[in-house]
């Protein structure tokens, strides 16, 4: 009878520890398979202080000579340090990144002048919650890059972002050239590298839904994000901690 007990309780504690081994290294591969689709947005990120160093060279020369060129230099050099040192954490304030996304669409707003039509909206109860970094932003890169720069005549952008308890929903807008018979318009490699983050970090807790109309290029993102409040989870996501994912 003891040994029977004994053997059974080998076999349960077996079972329980095979679960959390398991676990861990699930883990330990999204970590892994995450940095890895990140390093693919940080193509440039040769030399950063040499970099910044240069900009802020420019920036003082340009303060007089050419208040919006300097401004436009000071709002790209926070958008790389964003890049370079916050890309890389596991994740990040929500403010943080929606700060990214309407510094992006600032810069382009004066590239454009006043032949682009933007709205955007943004909420302010983003406290406390935290999304993996450069998540929302190739997004809004690509309305530019495959929309609103071929468009000849009265380019738009319509971006909507909203918080309720842990669930952001974003839903961007933004006009685009007419398709070519010989085919559609092609998004970038940014965006089938959100959707395998997507994947990754949030299994089973977003959804994605892109529509490309004629003349209207639609993105739906529904995301559960994670609330950190204590300390100690703040610090553990800022200094790129092995965070569970499951």
């Amino acid at each position: 009878m003891g040994g029977s007990l004994t053997a059974a309780a080998f076999a349960g504690g077996f079972k329980i520890y095979k679960h959390y081994y398991v676990k861990h290294m699930r883990n330990r591969q999204l970590m892994k398979e995450n940095m890895e689709a990140q390093l693919q947005l940080l193509k440039a990120q040769v030399h950063p202080h040499f970099l910044f160093n240069t900009l802020n060279n420019i920036y003082s020369q340009t303060q007089l000579e050419s208040p919006k060129g300097s401004k436009m230099i000071m709002g790209l050099s926070e958008m790389l340090r964003y890049i370079l040192y916050e890309g890389q954490k596991q994740f990040v304030p929500l403010k943080q990144e929606l700060m990214m996304v309407t510094e992006y669409i600032s810069l382009e707003k004066i590239r454009y002048g006043n032949k682009l039509d933007v709205y955007v909206m943004t909420p302010g109860n983003a406290d406390d919650l935290y999304i993996a970094p450069l998540l929302l932003l190739p997004f809004v890169e690509n309305c530019f890059k495959h929309g609103a720069s071929n468009m000849l005549q009265n380019p738009w952008i319509n971006l909507t972002i909203e918080v309720k308890s842990t669930t952001l929903t974003m839903k961007l807008m933004n006009g685009k050239a007419l398709m070519k018979e010989n085919g559609k318009n092609k998004t970038g490699i940014g965006i089938s590298n959100v959707r395998q983050r997507l994947e990754l970090l949030y299994k089973d807790k977003y959804d994605l839904q892109i529509r490309e109309d004629e003349e209207v290029f639609v993105v739906d993102l529904k995301v559960d994000l994670k609330r950190m409040e204590s300390m100690k989870e703040k610090e553990a996501a800022s200094a790129g901690n092995e965070i569970s994912y499951a």
